[in-house]
């Protein structure tokens, strides 16, 4: 396109400059006076035509054509031009042929022989030997112009061929590539979900850690088979995306919670910095965004082997919601500017040695930028060799609760004071990162956060002011213990963040604050005190009692029926299966079910059509809601369950929350009890 676009512009130049000197030379000459408005109205059409491109490539350099041969044909008929006509042409051959046509070539050889045939007839020519040779010259230059140019237009045009034959089989091994890609993620997610509900099953009995190690392990694999049928998504722009209401604080406990299981992040701190005024609640694919945080945090920690990582999350008002603002801010390796240019083309890694620093298989910035092209947004990446990385991936998302995510009991009016020993930090960015924390965090809630460096000072300030709580680090705790818990028997609230490891006095009243510190349960304590409990909670929830629900399992997998069977039964269903779509629709007609989850693929009969069968061929079948079980979830997978008599999906692995979810959506309000419960972290 670019090529087209360069020809076309000096095509245009080039005859713009023939025509005004075909002009002058008309004027001197003598020639036809009509002639140069003529001309003049030509040129401006050329150039309104060239740069409107309203009109079709093809149809355009016709044009150019045509408006060349005229001016040719009009140069070249007078008596005077007979010897100029050969120049005329051999350029108009040479320009015109870096468009690729062979037709125009032999019309310009044609217009040639036209013009020295109506010499012959009509002009009175002197036939010397001068003549003649200066007539064969002519001949022989335009002849070897045509033959050079045919020869040039089919070499270019054999390079294209080969060009786009070479493309197509890149694109043809691609499609299968990514066809392979996407078949085996899907054979090795059965498998792998058997594995992990196995294992959860073996964990809830107590059989000991092997069990645990397996279901790490298995986890661990999930997630790469995930991250291969996203990329390949995300390679064909076929992304499906399936939005539901969320609370904004699980995105940040979702960050957390990770960072907390990261084997690579021991060693590493976290700093969370949610604005408060984020609206609590907002209306996106919650998945796509956990996957976003999953894997801007694994890709910050891979390449950080010392100081930590900053996340901060921000929204910004706009006429169809907010902006979500996603920030990760690494003090790592960094990137140079081809790093940077190449994560956009996927699988990229810093260094191909599998160490610490390069683990994974290196999808994880390209799905982010996947997703959020596909979500509307964008994506930035600012980094420096040397010097960390910072990402930041901007999202559009509905509020459905514009109420800020973080508030402060409206009695609150005391001092709280942030004592942390800045020497403690090996990286200076980490001081940077709490400061910024703090700094935001006191503005959004309107309270002023005052630096305490030491315990003098904590003193001299509880002397000023009205101090009602102490939040601090684990080593400035356990450097002044015994002050501490002194100060928390008072009315002072001492809150520590601090690792599993720490011990505190049995009957103290200091609050423990389990790492990483940030937003939420500052609030939380600031708002509860030493009252505060399940401080990790970030949300309640309804947890739903499905005792005497009569459900059918359907799924060809054995093993998928055992785990599924296993997980249902914990919420007190009454379970029956099938193996196979004929199956169901048999045991369906024989008794009566609450509610139907269908396999997706299957042999013989898939979940679609055996869901299309039994809407049709059974009565009152279409007040029995039917769930697809599926671990393919593709664009128009959805629409395609609902056509068949379908109302709704789960993903596979099952995850607890969707069910839930799913199921009060879908099941009668009287067969659903439900119990008061706090959620944590899981």
């Amino acid at each position: 396109m670019m090529n087209h676009r360069n020809n076309e512009k000096f095509i245009v130049f080039i005859a713009t400059v023939g025509s005004l000197g075909l002009i002058i030379e008309n004027i001197v000459m003598g020639w036809e006076f009509w002639v140069p408005v003529t001309i003049l109205i030509g040129i401006a059409t050329l150039w309104t035509v060239s740069f409107s491109e309203q009109i079709d490539y093809g149809i355009r350099r016709i044009f150019y054509f045509l408006i060349a041969a005229l001016l040719l044909f009009y140069h070249g008929i007078h008596k005077t031009s007979l010897f100029d006509i050969a120049l005329t042409v051999s350029i108009a051959m040479t320009i015109y042929s870096t468009l690729n046509s062979v037709h125009m070539m032999n019309t310009l050889l044609l217009e040639y022989a036209v013009l020295l045939f109506i010499h012959f007839i009509n002009l009175p020519i002197v036939w010397d030997r001068l003549t003649v040779s200066r007539l064969l010259m002519n001949i022989m230059a335009v002849l070897l112009v045509y033959f050079n140019s045919i020869r040039l237009i089919n070499d270019r045009l054999d390079d294209e061929e080969e060009c786009r034959i070479r493309e197509e089989r890149i694109e043809a091994n691609d499609e299968s590539m990514e066809d392979f890609l996407s078949n085996i993620s899907h054979e090795l997610r059965t498998p792998v979900n058997v594995v992990n509900g196995m294992s959860d099953l073996l964990i809830k009995k107590g059989v000991g850690h092997e069990a645990d190690s397996i279901r790490s392990a298995g986890v661990r694999l999930a997630y790469q088979i995930e991250d291969i049928q996203d990329y390949t998504e995300c390679k064909r722009g076929k992304v499906f995306l399936e939005e539901d209401d969320y609370m904004s604080t699980s995105l940040i406990n979702d960050v957390v919670t990770s960072f907390r299981t990261n084997e690579n992040a021991r060693d590493l701190e976290l700093v969370v910095d949610l604005k408060p005024q984020v609206p609590t609640m907002m209306r996106g694919d919650i998945k796509k965004l956990h996957k976003i945080f999953r894997h801007l945090l694994e890709n910050a920690v891979k390449f950080t082997r010392r100081g930590g990582v900053y996340v901060k999350m921000y929204t910004e008002e706009t006429d169809y919601g907010v902006n979500l603002c996603i920030e990760m801010t690494d003090t790592g390796i960094g990137m140079d500017r081809n790093a940077i240019r190449s994560v956009t083309e996927g699988m990229f890694q810093a260094n191909k040695k599998r160490n610490r620093s390069s683990g994974g298989i290196g999808l994880g910035l390209f799905i982010v930028y996947g997703f959020a092209h596909r979500m509307g947004g964008f994506v930035k990446i600012e980094s420096e060799p040397g010097s960390g990385t910072t990402v930041r991936v901007t999202l559009p998302q509905k509020v459905i609760d514009a109420k800020p995510c973080l508030l402060l009991k409206d009695s609150f009016d005391s001092a709280v004071l942030f004592h942390v020993r800045p020497d403690k930090y090996k990286v200076p960015k980490l001081r940077d990162f709490y400061r910024g924390m703090a700094a935001n965090l006191s503005t959004g809630i309107h309270v002023p956060l005052y630096p305490a460096e030491t315990v003098y000072e904590v003193e001299r300030l509880r002397e000023k002011l009205n101090v009602s709580h102490v939040f601090m680090g684990q080593e400035e705790y356990e450097e002044n213990r015994g002050y501490f818990e002194e100060l928390a028997k008072e009315d002072i609230v001492v809150a520590v963040s601090a690792g599993s490891d720490v011990k505190i006095p049995e009957g103290s009243r200091v609050v423990l604050m389990p790492k990483p510190l940030y937003a939420y349960p500052i609030i939380k304590v600031l708002n509860e005190g030493n009252e505060v409990h399940d401080i990790n909670s970030t949300e309640n929830v309804e947890k739903p009692s499905f005792d005497g629900i009569k459900a059918l399992i359907v799924d060809d997998e054995p093993m998928n029926l055992v785990v599924a069977s296993s997980l249902f039964r914990e919420y007190g269903m009454i379970i029956d299966t099938a193996g196979s779509g004929k199956e169901s629709i048999k045991k369906y007609r024989a008794d009566d079910y609450d509610i139907i989850f269908m396999d997706h693929m299957m042999p013989e009969m898939d979940g679609v059509e055996t869901s299309a069968e039994i809407r049709r061929s059974i009565p009152d079948a279409d007040f029995t809601p039917i769930i697809a079980l599926t671990a393919n979830v593709l664009e128009g997978s959805k629409e395609l369950f609902l056509k068949a008599g379908m109302v709704d999906m789960i993903a596979k692995p099952i995850d607890f929350k969707d069910l839930n979810m799913k199921m009060i959506k879908w099941l009668p309000n009287y067969l659903i009890h439900e119990e008061k419960e706090k959620e944590g972290d899981a």
